[in-house]
């Protein structure tokens, strides 16, 4: 039988055959695939999870840091504050470094008898013994110049904080002290001859000697010993000798003029 074509009996439908040596396509080569391989080629492998770093937000860490060493030095500072307001004034007073407590070593000293006329004292300024039935006025009382021991003496007894510096201290050093005593009850201040030391602050058997107006132990020996210290409590500081002067004004034949 004959096939007839567009171009006439002569032509035929062209054929390609393959290339010597060459394997037919594997889709065209009427072989079936093997199930599971995407390309044929054998079982598909398992997919591994690939693992994604997440960055860190340090910014709320932080945060929550910070605010937890704030919360931690409240509840310390708190604590420290309960614990330093539970001591007593003797326990604040033996903190502080140089002070020297006389009603410890030398308690003999601290005699407190009313007698006339000039006392006196084994230390400068004297921290206690006897003295005049006269107080000198102690109200936050700032004296330019020296006052009599028996009267100092006296508002000590009842609760005063004596601040003394040494005569020619710096007029800026004077202003400091002054700022801590004047207006303030159970306080009075006035210079000294001949100290050892530039501030000397009493209070009854206690004693602390200083360099500077700036040392912040001045304000301690204040909150501890103000008042605390006092040998007649509910005894006042107003109404007493005003006067400058060594000399006391108890001479035994009542008070001289200007008490």
């Amino acid at each position: 039988m004959s096939i007839s074509t567009q171009g006439g009996p002569e032509r035929r439908p062209s054929v390609v055959k393959p290339a010597a040596g060459a394997k037919p396509n594997s889709p065209g080569d009427g072989k079936p695939s093997r199930p599971g391989s995407g390309k044929g080629k054998g079982p598909r492998k398992p997919v591994t999870p690939v693992k994604v770093a997440q960055q860190r937000s340090w910014g709320p860490i932080l945060l929550f840091v910070a605010v937890g060493v704030l919360a931690v030095g409240i509840i310390g500072y708190g604590a420290f504050a309960v614990i330093k307001g539970s001591e007593s004034w003797e326990d604040r007073a033996a903190g502080i470094d140089g002070i020297t407590n006389y009603r410890e070593t030398d308690p003999g000293m601290l005699t407190a008898n009313h007698k006339s006329g000039p006392q006196t004292y084994k230390t400068t300024p004297p921290v206690g013994g006897d003295h005049n039935t006269a107080w000198q006025n102690c109200m936050g009382d700032v004296y330019d110049a020296p006052i009599a021991n028996e009267h100092a003496v006296h508002s000590m007894e009842h609760g005063a904080v004596w601040v003394t510096y040494k005569t020619g201290l710096p007029q800026d050093q004077i202003d400091k002290l002054a700022e801590k005593v004047r207006g303030n009850e159970f306080m009075l201040m006035s210079p000294v001859d001949g100290l050892s030391n530039n501030i000397s602050l009493q209070a009854w058997g206690y004693q602390l000697k200083l360099d500077s107006a700036d040392d912040d132990r001045i304000d301690s020996f204040i909150r501890a010993l103000r008042i605390n210290a006092t040998q007649e409590p509910n005894a006042g500081c107003s109404s007493g000798v005003t006067a400058t002067g060594t000399t006391p004004r108890d001479i035994g034949n009542g008070m001289q003029q200007g008490s």
